[in-house]
């Protein structure tokens, strides 16, 4: 190893992290540079970066700050630190490398931005676990990655990364400002969500002040964390309350909070589970746990605590739909408009159809109506008759069901 270059990054690992950050798009930094703009110069910009990294004087710019909706409430936003192309690179160079250190010891019960885990994988095991507790604590840590305590943080780093260069550049990543508009903000707590190496560090910071910790206080105690928000399944509303305090006190030690409004008790009510409780559903990453109508492998119906869509995810869906503006395509044919849509039905089918599919299958069938009104418009022969005008598209998904992803699946047009 050269005096000149200290630390042994290889160039692979540089290429490989550009693939990466391509793969998954994304907006400029505060230079503007796009990705197409920093691929024009591709070789140079690497090498300028690999070589700035591997002789320790690589320093990150600041963040651009952007504000995006938070769920269904436009009043509500979330802030995100998006990062140049070039560190967006360097990110990944290092989230690479301490990925494959912590990932093998991580919680089995944590389930976001792991190569290993799904949304739904978490949510089957929720469902699995509800069945057999009858009481949920249900949890969300407030302004989670915002509260992220720099010390704590570089300790749990060092733990685990034992490397140099790595520890170097987390930290001054975590220190980076962020541009709000023309103002600059330093930092002095926080991982900004919007970084390639965020969603690492932040499962980092959460197994020693939550994972590990309730498997050690609490080891016969079940739970679920997807990033910020958690469940602990409990055998009683006293234990749950006892939780709840707990957990309480230990987020406090580690500079985070739960989250008033969004953390309560819920009893998980049901054909067998009868009593009265204020709180007997709850929503878990766009599904609503609550008693549902449910047919057993005998033919029996009965009434199971189970997931399904939840109102707020439907809205989502419905307002995404109405976003395509498809009634006004009047000069483009149902190709162009299968070319637009089926992307996001596969999308939506694959996630909300994996639990309760005929919850999901009324929602998707929303965008059948809006075929339909975009048939009258289209076609003048349908102008005085909408029921032709489904007829027709009945006959037409009927004939090429493949054209469209949820007709495939058989949600298809009613006819007249």
């Amino acid at each position: 190893m050269s005096r000149a270059r200290p630390f042994a990054i290889t160039k692979q690992s540089v290429w490989a992290a550009w693939l990466q950050v391509k793969a998954n798009h994304g907006a400029h930094g505060v230079d503007g540079q796009t990705i197409e703009a920093f691929e024009q110069r591709l070789g140079r910009n690497l090498y300028k970066l690999w070589n700035r990294m591997s002789s320790g004087s690589y320093f990150p710019p600041p963040v651009r700050a952007v504000e995006i909706p938070k769920g269904n409430d436009r009043n509500k936003k979330r802030l995100l630190g998006i990062p140049t192309v070039a560190d967006r690179v360097a990110q990944a160079v290092v989230r690479n490398y301490l990925e494959a250190q912590v990932e093998p010891c991580f919680h089995p019960d944590s389930y976001a931005y792991r190569p290993s885990r799904s949304a739904l994988d978490a949510i089957a095991a929720v469902r699995g676990r509800c069945w057999k507790y009858d009481w949920v604590l249900e949890f969300d840590i407030k302004g989670a990655f915002d509260h992220v305590d720099h010390e704590l943080m570089m300790k749990a780093v060092r733990q685990h990364a034992r490397c140099t260069w790595v520890e170097l550049y987390v930290e001054r990543w975590l220190k980076a400002p962020m541009m709000r508009g023309q103002e600059m903000v330093s930092r002095t707590q926080g991982t900004p969500q919007g970084g390639v190496v965020s969603p690492v560090l932040f499962n980092l910071y959460m197994h020693y002040a939550f994972d590990t910790w309730m498997a050690r206080h609490f080891p016969d105690t079940s739970f679920v964390r997807y990033a910020d928000d958690g469940l602990v399944h409990c055998r009683s509303e006293a234990e749950a309350r006892r939780l709840q305090e707990a957990i309480g006190a230990r987020l406090k030690a580690c500079g985070l909070e739960l989250h008033p409004e969004k953390t309560r008790i819920v009893y998980c009510r049901d054909g067998n589970r009868k009593k009265d409780y204020p709180y007997t559903s709850f929503d878990f990453l766009g599904y609503t746990f609550r008693g549902r109508l449910a047919k057993s492998k005998r033919g029996v119906y009965f009434n199971s605590f189970s997931p399904a869509l939840s109102g707020k995810a439907a809205k989502r869906i419905r307002e995404k739909m109405r976003t395509w503006n498809i009634g006004r395509w009047t000069e483009a044919g149902i190709e162009d408009i299968a070319a637009q849509a089926n992307p996001a039905l596969r999308g939506w089918w694959n996630y909300y159809a994996a639990f309760y599919m005929s919850e999901f299958k009324r929602v998707i069938a929303h965008f059948n109506d809006i075929l339909g009104k975009w048939a009258v418009r289209k076609y003048r022969r349908f102008k005085r008759s909408r029921a032709k005008a489904r007829t027709w598209l009945r006959q037409l998904a009927e004939r090429a069901p493949e054209m469209l992803y949820h007709w495939k699946l058989g949600v298809l047009p009613s006819a007249g």
